[in-house]
């Protein structure tokens, strides 16, 4: 228990002289003096808790008081859009991601808030969505799941976290190059209440973040993961197939969680969160949580190098948006 000890006071002493050592200046000289709040734009118990609690467990020893917020609704907008309202203090914080930085604002004519209202501080997961279907669905596989859809026009129906997020993009994309598939959308509030619903058969399939949660209901037998959308399996579920492999070749996405703060926020603040992060993200037990989820851990990551995947983001997905009709929403 000695030891322990001493490498959390170790630890303690670094990471207080590796954020005293930051410039500070203005607004930001007294930074933190008060709680910060990180908005979830998206029910509770969906994959933004599994990202954001092991930040914010992580943020009172290194940077301040934190706790978390849940503003949900419109895939992520409406949470999305009240942060970009508030002051650029630092105190209001996003868990944003690829859908609402990026295909939202590209496919929304009036979310609330444009791609220019918030600036990049830190990615903290890259992640993959998974194709999830209730047991009672006659595939083991894509390939099965398209040619039941074909024999059964209208009768499947997949759920997401709302219209317009990296998920809905996903489903859209995987009925057209299947062939024009008849399967209904229904999009949520966020991805816990579609889960459930899946569950219960109240929906077919779902496309969701990989996680912990649909790990242990494949366990349990609730539901089957089919595939996964990244380049390669993943080192925490190798036992699921690309939809590569499944003869997707068209199906590749890789979406990322991380921090957003309004876009006039001091650069001190930005860098003083970005610093706490990263001392975070080195902590070995976290970046094995992340793992454990299916979930790649950044912890390399810097507000300039967010921002040049924010952008690079918005320039692959544009065409695709563009080709399945959804820039006109």
């Amino acid at each position: 228990m000695a030891s322990f000890t001493r490498r959390k006071f170790v630890h303690a002493l670094t990471s207080a002289a590796a954020l005293a050592a930051l410039p500070r200046s203005g607004q930001a000289a007294d930074y933190p003096s008060r709680p910060i709040r990180l908005v979830i734009p998206y029910g509770p118990g969906g994959s933004g808790d599994q990202i954001a609690r092991p930040w914010v467990d992580r943020m009172p020893s290194l940077l301040g008081p934190t706790f978390v917020e849940y503003i949900g609704g419109a895939g992520g907008a409406i949470g999305t859009a009240a942060v970009a309202r508030e002051e650029p203090d630092g105190y209001s914080l996003l868990l944003g991601n690829g859908s609402t930085q990026v295909i939202i604002p590209m496919t929304s004519a009036n979310p609330g808030y444009s791609v220019g209202d918030f600036r990049a501080i830190y990615r903290l997961i890259n992640s993959a969505l998974v194709f999830a279907v209730n047991p009672s669905v006659p595939a083991a596989n894509l390939r099965e799941l398209i040619a039941y859809a074909k024999a059964n026009p209208g009768k499947l129906s997949y759920g997401t976290p709302g219209i317009a997020t990296g998920n809905h993009l996903v489903g859209e994309s995987f009925k057209q190059q299947a062939g024009a598939l008849d399967i209904v959308h229904v999009p949520y509030r966020g991805i816990a209440q579609a889960t459930n619903d899946l569950v219960s058969g109240q929906i077919s399939l779902v496309i969701a973040v990989m996680s912990v949660q649909l790990q242990q209901l494949t366990q349990a037998g609730k539901v089957r993961l089919l595939a996964v959308t990244t380049e390669t399996r993943l080192s925490g579920a190798p036992e699921i197939p690309t939809a590569v492999e499944s003869g997707m070749p068209g199906i590749r996405y890789e979406g990322w969680f991380g921090l957003f703060a309004p876009k006039d926020t001091d650069d001190a603040i930005i860098d003083r969160i970005a610093q706490a992060t990263r001392l975070a993200m080195a902590e070995p037990a976290l970046l094995a949580s992340y793992r454990a989820q299916g979930m790649e851990p950044d912890n390399d990551s810097s507000p300039d190098k967010f921002q040049r995947i924010v952008e690079a983001t918005s320039a692959s997905l544009a065409p695709l948006i563009k080709s399945i009709g959804l820039s006109n929403l």
